[in-house]
């Protein structure tokens, strides 16, 4: 390398230090609120799971009931509707 070459690359040296310090800041900041974005999406994405998993876990319970009603063959359940209809009054 040459005298003049080296002189030339001293400053431009000099200038991209600074240069690239003032740059570095707002990308920081910039690659900060990405992270932070990304946290946000993965709690709001966690309580939706969690939310649609506890109504599963609800419907779950009912069709559980549901199958219960519609395959219960014995005639324990006609005479439980009969009951809850009360006492028969006269159709006069």
């Amino acid at each position: 390398m040459d005298h003049g070459t080296l002189a030339l690359l001293i400053p431009i040296a000099a200038m991209t230090i600074p240069i690239v310090a003032i740059l570095s800041r707002p990308l920081g900041r910039w690659i900060a609120l990405q992270e932070k974005k990304h946290e946000a999406q993965v709690r709001f994405a966690d309580a939706q799971a969690a939310e649609h998993a506890a109504k599963i876990e609800r419907l779950e319970a009912h069709v559980a009931v549901l199958n219960r009603i519609a395959t219960d063959r014995a005639t324990g359940l006609a005479h439980e509707i009969e009951s809850l209809r009360g006492p028969s009054a006269p159709l006069n």
